[in-house]
């Protein structure tokens, strides 16, 4: 499989950048309209509490936004929790510690326009691409965190990056919730979203069906307005997303896959 991903990333990087990005899009597009189509069920919103784990600032308001705007109208608690402090999203501003606090300034008028109380929305700060990396005792740190979290808030839902995510911080906090989970041992709902599975995952080679099922969509049209409102809030990313990229997120279904404890 390392030899696999070895030998796609090597022809990835002789195809052109816009001939790539037209690539992607397609596959994101077909994947994405296939899975609605004919490999998911109907979710509807439920009355429990949420917990949305996000790498970045932006991830939680693209794969969730439409969840959590509907769950915030309905009254039910969400809490948000970003682990990495973003310094790596603005690649022309040389300064890291201004980058981090544009996007969690960002992050907090996204949540707001969701809903979101800022008492209930904490940020990690753990090194933005650090996450796959981390020593044990670290590691074992910010298992503790969240767990601790959990405990405090006692959600009956916790959604995460789908554990293909094709981003190391997004793969690796999937690995780390769950494993917070496990140490809590409360009956909790996981459900993993995808950012970056539809559009990296190279024409289905790297996925098994297993991968994404059982599928799940969740309409999002009384709150879609909110949702595009929020995403524009992360202006200083969505000028540095591929062309056709955020297409998918702004359709009337958000994905989402369970996942078995």
């Amino acid at each position: 499989m390392i030899c696999l991903k070895s030998c796609l990333k090597d022809i990835q990087k002789l195809i052109p950048p816009q001939y790539l990005n037209f690539l992607q899009n397609i596959h994101s597009t077909l994947l994405s309209k296939w899975i609605l189509k004919h490999r998911s069920l109907a979710l509807t919103v439920s009355q429990k509490p949420v917990m949305v784990f996000s790498p970045h600032q932006d991830d939680e308001t693209l794969g969730c936004g439409g969840m959590i705007a509907q769950k915030r109208q309905l009254g039910i608690p969400v809490t948000v929790v970003f682990l990495t402090d973003g310094q790596g999203g603005i690649s022309l501003e040389p300064d890291k510690n201004k980058v981090i606090q544009i996007r969690k300034q960002e992050s907090l008028s996204a949540l707001e326009i969701l809903g979101v109380n800022a008492s209930d929305i904490y940020f990690l700060d753990q090194l933005d691409g650090g996450l796959g990396n981390l020593e044990y005792q670290k590691k074992q740190q910010i298992i503790n965190q969240i767990a601790e979290l959990i405990r405090l808030y006692e959600p009956g839902e916790i959604y995460v990056p789908h554990y293909k995510d094709c981003h190391r911080d997004h793969e690796a906090t999937f690995k780390l919730v769950k494993l917070a989970i496990a140490q809590t041992q409360l009956n909790i709902e996981l459900l993993q979203y995808p950012i970056w599975l539809f559009w990296r995952s190279p024409l289905f080679i790297l996925l098994k069906l297993s991968d994404i099922t059982p599928a799940y969509r969740l309409c999002i049209t009384s709150v879609q307005d909110k949702k595009q409102q929020a995403i524009a809030a992360y202006s200083s990313q969505i000028q540095n997303l591929p062309s056709g990229f955020l297409q998918r997120f702004l359709n009337l279904d958000e994905i989402f896959f369970k996942t078995q404890l």
